[in-house]
């Protein structure tokens, strides 16, 4: 499938138009960096396979990547330690239950059932290949730079706030501990994650981040072959299962794309073997996904035909 680039960047244009002002959701307020972002804030990005980029809003904006981040650590897992090992260590189903659940660990004996939920995505943290634990950062945060293709860097001032607030994952990390589901030092693992979830990014970066998944792990701005081709659709399945939190399977019916969100208000989604979509706005629903941000990607995804499950 070819597309204009011209009209391509009119659709974009006008369908941030249509919902950049959209009412409804507020931002996360148990982390307070997120809290005091302007919610006014809002972008859409499409990019495509040979790097094309179309863009409107706030493009240029640096937001808390937050969970979205948990895709990029989830691809340098599979990368170290195979598919089957996080398949058997971690899991690749939904949990059913809210994405910081404990109830779901206690529910399937310590395992956490997926890498996008905060207990899976903690021990995904755990398997990452390190002699310590500066070196297992320093790891993750280079494949975010590798998979958008930018200057991806912390923000102290996030992760100050999320480190302070973040007792509920820590007693997360250490019950994984008990059971044996983490492969590091809880309180280790716990630190990385949360500075994983405390880097700043562009929406143009994200869209990035999104093609280098639909293009099987080349990523188009840079030519630079992140990872294994073959891994990609373990993560897409992935995305498919729990990208949204509780309301994954009704994005699956709906839109029918791969995507990730993050309590920052952003949100990727992918187009295998055609392009990657990424919206942002601070303004979240009662699952934590923003509001503005899905509306936006899922009229791009209906104007383009990209849903995965429509044979047309």
């Amino acid at each position: 499938m070819r597309f204009d680039p011209v009209k391509l960047q009119s659709l974009v244009k006008d369908v941030h138009s249509r919902y950049k002002e959209v009412s409804g959701g507020n931002n996360a307020s148990y982390i307070p960096y997120l809290a005091d972002v302007s919610s006014t804030l809002s972008a859409l990005t499409v990019v495509l396979s040979d790097g094309t980029v179309c863009a409107a809003g706030d493009c240029q904006y640096p937001f808390a990547i937050e969970s979205i981040s948990k895709v990029a650590t989830l691809a340098l897992a599979l990368e170290d330690v195979g598919p089957e090992e996080v398949q058997q260590k971690i899991g690749a189903d939904p949990t059913g239950l809210a994405f910081n659940s404990v109830m779901a660990l206690e529910l399937h004996g310590g395992k956490p059932q997926s890498p996008l939920v905060n207990a899976g995505a903690m021990a995904t943290v755990s398997l990452v290949d390190a002699k310590d634990v500066e070196h297992r950062w320093q790891r993750i945060l280079r494949m975010q730079c590798d998979l958008t293709g930018g200057d991806i860097k912390l923000s102290d001032e996030v992760n100050q706030s999320e480190q302070t607030t973040n007792f509920h994952n820590r007693a997360i990390a250490w019950l994984m501990y008990a059971d044996g589901t983490m492969s590091a030092d809880p309180m280790q693992v716990c630190d990385v994650y949360t500075r994983q979830c405390s880097t700043l990014i562009t929406t143009v970066e994200l869209a990035i981040m999104a093609a280098t998944l639909a293009a099987r792990g080349r990523n188009p701005k840079t030519g630079m072959q992140v990872l294994k081709g073959h891994h990609v659709p373990r993560i897409l399945a992935e995305m498919t299962m729990e990208g949204l939190y509780d309301s994954s399977g009704d994005w699956a019916y709906t839109v029918g794309l791969p995507a990730k969100s993050g309590v920052g208000g952003g949100i990727m989604a992918v187009a295998p073997g055609k392009l990657g979509i990424a919206a942002f706005s601070p303004p979240l629903d009662g699952f934590g996904n923003s509001v503005r941000a899905q509306k936006m990607i899922a009229d791009v995804a209906a104007e383009l035909r990209l849903n995965l499950y429509d044979p047309a």
